[in-house]
């Protein structure tokens, strides 16, 4: 049963890490998950401190992230639309991907772009709030593929920690 949640936690940490750019899947809150299902392991005792520690900071992450891209659109003069935009443009980029990993940071810029111009902003405006809505959506990306990368390495230190109770038929 070790073995069934260890897989099943990494396989949620590499989902947060995925999450870090999709914004259906909640990046650092599912790579969250994945250290508890470790947690709940036999063989690793359970850390109620490092568990609420790790919470704590993948729901401030949460939380942030959706207050980073409105802070950058508004503080740029952007608008509802020039968000929206950035997120279809994300979602082209995954669809699509065209370009690449350089999809990722083009798609993004030109959906708050058309979003800004379809709210009737004009041209200069409208580039000004994009740029402010991309930093926003890059500087929220960043951090929350930080994070889960970082819950990935911890993910691995507990694993590597306990792997001798993990894998007791390799160690004896």
């Amino acid at each position: 049963m070790d073995i069934l949640f260890l897989i099943l936690g990494f396989i949620l940490i590499l989902g947060g890490i995925v999450g870090s750019f999709l914004p259906v899947l909640p990046g650092p809150p599912l790579g969250w998950v994945g250290l508890l299902i470790l947690s709940l392991t036999e063989a690793i005792p359970t850390d109620w401190w490092f568990l609420t520690i790790t919470g704590l900071v993948a729901l401030a992450v949460f939380v942030v992230d959706y207050a980073i891209p409105v802070m950058g659109t508004k503080k740029f003069g952007g608008s509802r639309a020039g968000m929206i935009g950035t997120t279809i443009g994300l979602v082209i980029a995954i669809v699509f991907p065209v370009l690449g990993i350089f999809g990722i940071v083009i798609w993004p810029f030109i959906g708050a772009l058309v979003g800004e111009l379809l709210n009737r902003a004009d041209q200069k405006t409208a580039l000004k709030a994009a740029f402010g809505s991309f930093l926003g959506f890059l500087t929220g990306t960043f951090l929350k593929f930080l994070v889960s990368v970082i819950f990935l390495g911890l993910f691995i230190s507990k694993a590597w920690e306990y792997r001798e109770a993990l894998f007791p038929y390799f160690f004896s």
